[in-house]
């Protein structure tokens, strides 16, 4: 078996960062009520309004059985409504109510301070290199093979 140490895996750092982002971004959404995936799924219902359970899911990188509870946790709270489609009566639109908005414009504010310190640690070029070496990341993951 060959090892590698876990100083040397790329995906170590990466998940590093990942946790730590998030724990900033809860820390910072908590005043707010929401958690991280909540807020992600707010974020792109304001983008896309009418979206599906299943589109959200996707966007917002977790499993359909996740987003439905994420779904039905904020239409407990107000924050969010579903209706059926107009053609297909089977699938659900979501939508952001008045009370999802004012919450989301909240705890975007909040979000936006963790991400504009984030972005502050770094130089205008080191953040441009930072992206594009990410999106290199993600196209290459996306697209290989499993082994």
């Amino acid at each position: 078996m060959t090892s590698m140490p876990v100083a040397q895996r790329l995906g170590s750092h990466i998940k590093r960062a990942e946790q730590a982002l998030n724990a900033a971004k809860n820390t910072a959404l908590r005043p707010s009520g929401l958690t991280v995936p909540q807020f992600g799924a707010l974020l792109f219902l304001a983008e896309n309004p009418g979206i599906s359970a299943a589109a959200l899911a996707r966007a917002c990188g977790v499993t359909p059985p996740t987003m439905n509870t994420v779904l039905k946790n904020l239409q407990e709270r107000g924050l969010i409504e579903r209706t059926p489609h107009e053609w297909h009566r089977n699938i659900l639109e979501t939508r952001l109510t008045a009370e999802g908005e004012k919450i989301l414009a909240e705890a975007d504010a909040r979000a936006i301070r963790v991400e504009r310190g984030l972005a502050e640690a770094f130089t205008a070029e080191e953040r441009e290199t930072l992206v594009s070496l990410l999106g290199r990341c993600a196209a290459f993951l996306e697209s290989a093979e499993p082994s």
